[in-house]
């Protein structure tokens, strides 16, 4: 199948560059697979959707605040971006793990065994890259990691959140509410971004209903803004993301009358357990990296609540392959005339 035929245009002040001032008080396009309808309304009234026997799963990654500025011997200026623990060097998400996978942008180019000064505490040396060009960085830390990069990282927010010149995502609201309300697990780069809309009282809400709720862990990477540059969408490499699946979670989703999943990121996790043909999964931890695109079947995810992705993503791939394409393309012509925000801090979709 042909990448154009994922493409669409979008005005550029529809591109949201702030948070709603309210949770759920985003926008949210309600689309039925079977007849095409659609609806209009808040994310406040998501649960009247939602019901007895349905279980929500949501993503409980946390972004890390993984963006830091460093200095080379030279005094050169080096931006580093964590993206995740190196595969080689650690299982899954091992606090033990010291060798990071990173992307650098400086002036000039760096050198293998060159040294990286973030601060009295933190410091990394370059290692070389990877079979996919990827940067390896080994990280020296004389106190908590975690604890080091609340306080001198940065928020790496989307490329086409647009700020200005000297601000600081510490005192600004996106550290906030580029966060999930249930975010627990750091380890993530990318929000997963469907579940900004949720505030503890409308989960709470949702629970009143009879509808459980779930919690799963993918930890996004920068793939997910990855624009498929492929002319046919099957050429496209999915970047591998580490998920885990706790007993409890994959017990209250096989008990589920109907799943529905928050975002893509649990779409892809919950499949991804599913992909040896099961309509169950199973409890477990593993690295997701299924490409989901028409005429995908789905297993697991019977709705899903997500946002207003990117054309040519494959995050759009996914959601046409689960309401397919002329739909998805129709209600996103429709969301744009009725003015819906799109991407991040966008409003939502709920696709029954």
């Amino acid at each position: 199948m042909k990448t154009v035929l994922f493409d669409y245009d979008l005005p550029r002040e529809l591109v949201a560059q702030q948070p709603a001032a309210k949770r759920d008080r985003s926008r949210l396009l309600v689309l039925h697979r079977k007849t095409g309808a659609t609806e209009h309304c808040t994310f406040s009234d998501l649960p009247q959707y939602l019901g007895h026997g349905d279980v929500l799963v949501v993503n409980d990654t946390r972004v890390l605040r993984a963006r830091l500025y460093g200095k080379r011997k030279t005094g050169g200026t080096v931006e580093v971006l964590l993206i995740r623990r190196a595969r080689r060097h650690t299982a899954g998400t091992s606090e033990e793990g010291n060798v990071w996978e990173a992307m650098l942008n400086c002036r000039g180019r760096l050198e293998d065994g060159e040294e990286i000064v973030f601060c009295d505490e933190l410091s990394a040396k370059l290692l070389g890259r990877d079979e996919a060009g990827t940067s390896l960085v080994e990280l020296f830390c004389a106190g908590e990691l975690g604890a080091v990069l609340e306080r001198i990282g940065r928020v790496p927010l989307p490329p086409y959140l647009k700020r200005p010149r000297g601000y600081d995502a510490h005192a600004e609201q996106d550290v906030e509410r580029y966060q999930t309300v249930y975010a627990k697990k750091p380890g993530a780069v990318a929000a997963p971004t469907a579940g900004l809309h949720f505030t503890p009282e409308l989960l709470s809400q949702i629970e009143s209903r009879g509808c459980a709720v779930a919690s799963i862990t993918l930890h996004v990477g920068p793939g997910t803004f990855k624009p498929v540059r492929a002319e046919n969408i099957e050429e496209h490499v999915i970047d591998s993301e580490y998920y885990s699946v706790t007993p409890q979670a994959a017990a209250a989703i096989n008990r589920a009358g109907r799943t529905v999943a928050v975002g893509t990121t649990t779409c892809r996790a919950l499949e991804t357990l599913a992909t040896n043909g099961e309509t169950r999964i199973t409890s477990g931890e593993g690295w997701a990296d299924l490409f989901i695109r028409p005429p995908y079947r789905f297993r697991v995810v019977d709705s899903l609540v997500t946002n207003f992705h990117l054309p040519k993503s494959s995050l759009l791939m996914l959601v046409s392959a689960f309401a397919t394409r002329e739909l998805i393309l129709a209600a996103y012509e429709e969301a744009k005339r009725k003015r819906y925000r799109f991407y991040s801090y966008g409003d939502a979709m709920l696709i029954l």
